[in-house]
């Protein structure tokens, strides 16, 4: 956003206060809500959200994101789908079931199912060859451990991804689906229980109450329908890069910006 973008803004919210806070971003201080200012920064591709005063991000103890299309800028189900033959038929069910049109848990092992016979080594293909996290996520990232903000990476994806990025990003919690797997091959059915938005919800609570954090201590952001129950729960919910549904939802959405605009949020 530009200063005169930025000016332009103020006037709008009823002020004549702002400073730049990065780059490309401002605070604008004292700020009105007005019917003007949505339209106007949707046709601008601007982001914008009307935060309290005197927020701190290292008040925070827990921040909580979703995997696919949010911290990583892939859906790994649809790229592994793509190595099966059938990425086109996969990625139309997680559309559906990320728009909240489809059940999770069914579409899930309606998509799974379609990955059976494909070899294991695919897994790891997709992790080193397309797996790229999402612009942002490193300065996202570095703030919690700067400030002990614990992590929490929450999926309806797979292990197989979530583990090697816990360990590469030194993510403190996380919870996903297993893969069956024989002789080499995916047998194009899980192991265990589905994480759905159920399970979701229920380990951010879980995780929040192993570390004392009070809900104003809490962030989640999420893109997809099976998000939402975890994000009623946080203090700050984030739609990033999200359905509409999701959007309308959530205490505020980051539709253009990488992840570090979440650092814009607070002082």
């Amino acid at each position: 956003m530009t200063a005169e973008q930025a000016q332009h803004l103020a006037g709008l919210a009823g002020s004549t206060r702002i400073h730049r806070i990065t780059d490309h971003a401002w605070r604008v201080h004292g700020a009105a809500p007005a019917d003007a200012i949505a339209p106007y920064c949707e046709k601008a591709h601007i982001d914008y959200a009307f935060v309290p005063r005197g927020r701190l991000f290292a008040d925070l103890k827990l921040l909580a994101m979703d995997m696919d299309s949010t911290l990583i800028t892939i859906e790994c189900i649809d790229e592994l789908g793509d190595m099966a033959g059938c990425k086109t038929e996969i990625a139309a069910i997680t559309a559906q079931a990320m728009r909240g049109e489809l059940d999770y848990p069914q579409s899930l092992r309606k998509r799974v199912g379609l990955l059976k016979g494909l070899q294991e080594a695919a897994l790891k293909r997709v992790y080193d060859e397309r797996l790229r996290l999402t612009p942002g996520a490193d300065e996202l990232l570095a703030a919690c451990k700067k400030h002990g903000v614990k992590l929490l990476l929450v999926s309806g994806g797979f292990t197989f991804f979530t583990d090697r990025l816990r360990e590469r990003l030194g993510i403190d919690y996380t919870i996903s689906n297993r893969l069956e797997t024989q002789g080499g091959q995916l047998t194009g059915t899980l192991v265990g229980s589905i994480v759905d938005a159920d399970a979701k919800a229920a380990k951010f609570a879980a995780v929040a109450t192993e570390i004392g954090a009070a809900r104003e201590q809490t962030v989640a952001i999420g893109d997809g329908a099976n998000d939402l129950k975890m994000m009623a729960q946080a203090g700050t919910s984030i739609a990033f890069h999200a359905k509409p549904v999701v959007r309308a939802q959530a205490s505020c959405a980051i539709s253009w910006c990488g992840l570090d605009a979440v650092l814009n949020l607070y002082e």
